[in-house]
């Protein structure tokens, strides 16, 4: 794969670029209901797009204000090289200019091993989301 650019960006500006990576990966993929993937946080999120070499959206992910870290979503043909971990990279960053002491998620019991490669820890019991097994994880800063 070429160089992967991310991109800080906002719900506002690119709302369609967000929604052309999430609606293959949670909607058509996962079978996340649309209503529950897209929600009221992501107009005041911070958001990020990894892009291509041709400049083609091929992940995304936000945070809220709080560290609440989710969304992470890669397209099946660019996953596996490290569009994921430049899109973490770019909010643990950005976490960290913000002053935030924590970074918080929930993953997806296939992720763990990807977060915490990443210096992200486990707690708690595993819990379902959208019908999906999922644990909390942190990072502190």
């Amino acid at each position: 794969m070429s160089a992967v650019t991310v991109t800080e960006t906002t719900w506002e500006k690119d709302q369609v670029a967000i929604k052309s990576v999430r609606v293959p990966v949670f909607v058509e993929e996962q079978e996340v209901p649309y209503e529950i993937d897209f929600d009221d946080f992501d107009a005041g999120a911070v958001h990020w797009l990894a892009y291509d070499g041709d400049l083609i959206p091929i992940g995304t992910a936000r945070m809220l204000e709080d560290g609440h870290f989710g969304r992470m979503a890669v397209l099946k043909w660019s996953r596996k090289q490290g569009v994921g971990r430049e899109i973490m990279l770019a909010a643990i960053d950005y976490a960290a200019a913000e002053g935030l002491k924590t970074i918080f998620l929930h993953a997806q019991l296939a992720a763990i091993a990807f977060y915490h490669a990443l210096g992200f820890y486990s707690y708690g019991e595993v819990f379902k989301t959208a019908d999906m097994d999922h644990i909390a994880m942190r990072l502190d800063l």
